[in-house]
């Protein structure tokens, strides 16, 4: 069995290590969400708590870790006697694999018996295997939506059911969730978060000295695992037995109404959404004071309580950053006097029983200073700093594209004083046009005349569906048509080792029967059971829903900055980005403006991230329209040799012209056909406004073969205004020629025409 670094010896960590401990002390605060960058020991520490946490008594030989007081209870397995024999052991750490099918999850059908012995035998799942232990997922924020429902389904009834295959199962699955997640990866779902009692941000330690201890400490392991372990033993030991210990000093923790009356204030002070904040924060509360050996619960217990139990319920759309004001916590705890703890009610520690050095800090420490950054804000707020524009100070406005630009720092600035280059975005969309249009970027108000300017977004709202034609086979999410892992069973396929389709196996292997010995069971015959071969095997085909890749090649030239252009732009493109949160997709962001175009974010799952740079996006310069197209075609390709089952889709949010280089717009055009031959889904945002349009961008999405959509036209709202407003033209219509227009039927939705591969989402 491989030895794991001690728990004891991991510095740096005080937040993660206390939030563990009072999950081991107190298993009913719901588990830990560990949040953090690459390289922060998060799954170091996790796999590590198994090491502390005192023995479980368990029924001998059973596979489902029932307690002792379970004898006499029934399982998949019959009924367990009375008077089983029982034994210790240490408490499981199961670690459930991010690409684990559903039915290692929740357990299957004994294949090998049913198809040698003919006989229904059920295999249990890891969730059985985790009961009554830890149930670890790295990456936790990677889990496939269908692997996520499973451990909803189990962390809220204590159960795992299973009605499949021929199976009707019922057993208990009480397990401590742990989770690591990297955020920059992408979020997770709302109703999975929600589960996890206490979350923790971690970052790397910035003390040199405290760096220097933490590599001291991991080369001295790997040189000698076993011998560093020893070095760490009784501070293991002493460890758990003050774990022990608190879990019985918890029993005699006292929820006083003052405390109860505390905690109800701090979380309708902090708008957390349910109630299951105001428990988790009590339960934390009693196990921190019990760690403590009080049974009194103080102002201290619940402050600690509420710094992990709260960041992650009071986020109130998925672009807000996670965190928690400790001046408002603060003032919610009030300064009105708690109840002196009676010093009868101390427990003395056990004369040993003192962990070591790292791990007592984690816990005599547990709550930092005011001046330290509030829990769960420090590797959030590293992720959401304002990424400056290339020349940009990082305090001051947006300057020219100077990395981009060939006319280098202060190229733009001869645009903005009225140089030659003062017509760079005419109306006509090629460098020849003189610039006079409203939409122009010389006349087109303070904000375009400002090279740089950054536009706020309004709020979101909710968008069109926009899908990728035909059938795919990407990961599981919720926008396109895809075969996937679960689903509705519409077929059978080659086995490929899970999801035995059994009519189907049943069908293939019929015809062989005669010709591989099998005597038909009449007049007396023996009777033999069904004979099946590898060959005879298939596998259910699954269609469901598949997450894509969507990559925005957005227009940040001068002539978006027009009347607010931009501003109307952000918000769609933020609406977008919300609805692809949603439905677990990858984000991409292209965009060009002044003399050439950047991958402002290359794909990724963190859509927050997308947001920021979204939000931090200057406007002004020339129109790159060909530069643009191109980068996104490149970043296409080298996307498409990461992970070729994930299909993209582009969205081109621009008003289709191209002000920069010689014969710009012809170059765009080309740009546009060659990308449209990639055989890419697209869509046309037009942002084109005014009264007098040039239908550039509806003859660029010709071109790209891609769907066009006014601006306006994004929001599911207008969709069903359009269709309501054609309706009522025909009506009107048909009653000026005396005709009898039909009674709307109002349990009818209005549908798009069978032209568009749109849907309201």
């Amino acid at each position: 069995m491989p030895l794991h670094y001690p728990f004891s010896a991991v510095v740096g960590s005080d937040d993660m290590a206390l939030a563990l401990t009072l999950t081991a002390v107190s298993p009913q605060v719901g588990g830990v969400l560990i949040r953090g960058e690459k390289g922060t020991a998060k799954s170091t520490m996790v796999r590590a708590l198994a090491g502390v946490l005192p023995e479980i008594e368990v029924v001998t030989g059973d596979r489902f870790s029932s307690a002792p007081d379970d004898r006499g209870a029934e399982t998949p397995d019959g009924r367990i006697p009375t008077d089983a024999p029982t034994e210790r052991r240490p408490v499981r750490l199961v670690e459930l694999p991010v690409g684990v099918s559903e039915d290692r999850i929740t357990g299957s059908l004994h294949l090998e018996s049913a198809l040698s012995e003919g006989v229904t035998v059920f295999q249990p799942g890891l969730l059985a295997r985790a009961h009554r232990g830890i149930l670890y997922v790295d990456e936790v924020n990677l889990l496939h939506d269908h692997v996520v429902d499973q451990l909803l389904d189990a962390a809220a009834m204590g159960r795992v059911t299973v009605e499949r295959d021929g199976l009707s199962v019922e057993h208990a699955a009480r397990f401590v969730l742990v989770g690591t997640m990297n955020p920059e990866e992408g979020e997770l779902r709302p109703q999975l978060l929600d589960r996890f009692g206490l979350t923790v941000e971690v970052a790397a330690p910035r003390d040199p000295g405290l760096r220097a201890e933490v590599v001291r400490r991991r080369i001295a392991f790997e040189a000698d695992p076993a011998g560093f372990a020893a070095a760490y033993a009784d501070d293991e030991r002493a460890l758990r037995e003050r774990i022990a210990t608190a879990r019985r000093v918890l029993d005699r923790v006292e929820l006083t109404e003052w405390a109860l009356a505390t905690i109800a204030r701090v979380c309708a002070g902090f708008d957390v959404d349910g109630m299951r904040a105001d428990i988790v924060t009590a339960r934390a509360a009693a196990a921190h004071a019990a760690w403590h050996g009080r049974t009194g619960i103080g102002r201290e217990d619940i402050r600690v309580a509420a710094r992990m139990a709260l960041p992650h319920r009071r986020r109130r759309a998925p672009f807000d950053a996670p965190g928690l004001d400790e001046e408002l916590l603060d003032r919610l705890l009030g300064d009105d006097d708690e109840p002196d703890p009676d010093p009868r009610d101390e427990e003395p520690q056990a004369e040993n029983a003192e962990p070591s050095e790292s791990a007592d800090d984690s816990s005599s420490t547990d709550t930092p200073s005011t001046d330290q950054a509030p829990a769960g804000a420090s590797a959030e707020h590293a992720e959401h700093e304002t990424v400056p524009e290339p020349g940009q100070d990082s305090d001051g406005p947006a300057a020219p594209d100077s990395e981009t630009s060939p006319g280098g720092p202060g190229s733009d600035a001869t645009i903005a004083d009225g140089g030659e280059d003062a017509q760079h975005d005419s109306p006509a969309g090629t460098e020849d046009a003189p610039a006079t249009s409203a939409d122009s970027d010389s006349t087109a108000g303070p904000a375009a005349s400002q090279p740089g300017t950054v536009a706020s977004a309004s709020e979101p709202y909710r968008t069109r569906l926009f899908s990728v034609a035909g059938s795919g086979e990407g990961a599981t999410g919720r926008r396109s048509r895809a075969r996937t892992s679960s689903g509705r069973r519409v077929g059978a396929g080659e086995f490929t080792g899970s999801d035995l389709h059994l009519p189907a196996t049943i069908r293939s292997a019929a015809p062989h029967q005669a010709a591989r010995g099998r005597v038909a069971g009449h007049d007396g015959a023996e009777h033999t059971r069904l004979l099946l071969a590898p060959e005879d095997l298939r596998s259910a085909v699954r269609e469901g829903r598949e997450s894509n890749l969507v990559l925005f090649c957005v227009d940040a030239s001068g002539s978006m900055a027009a009347r607010t252009r931009m501003e109307q732009v952000k918000t769609a493109i933020l609406s977008l980005l919300l609805d692809a949160y949603r439905r677990r997709d990858k984000v991409g962001l292209v965009t060009f403006r002044g003399f050439g175009a950047q991958v402002a974010l290359p794909p990724t799952s963190s859509v927050d991230v997308a947001a920021t740079r979204l939000a931090d996006l200057p406007a002004g310069g020339r129109t790159p329209l060909a530069e643009g197209l191109l980068t996104t075609a490149e970043v296409l390709r080298i996307e498409s040799i990461r992970d070729r089952r994930r299909r993209p889709l582009v969205v081109v949010v621009t008003d289709g012209r191209a002000t920069h280089g010689p014969h710009a717009l012809a170059r765009s055009r080309a740009a546009a056909a060659g990308l449209a031959s990639l055989g890419v889904a697209s869509v046309v945002v037009d942002c084109e406004t005014g009264r007098f349009r040039m239908g550039l961008a509806a003859e660029l999405a010709a071109h790209l073969g891609a769907e066009h959509v006014p601006l306006g036209e994004v929001t599911a709202d207008s969709l069903t205004r359009t269709v309501d407003v054609h309706t009522d033209r025909a009506r009107t219509a048909s009653r000026s020629e005396g005709a009898v227009a039909p009674a709307p039927r109002p349990d009818r939705a209005a549908a798009p025409t069978p032209t568009t591969r749109n849907e309201v989402a």
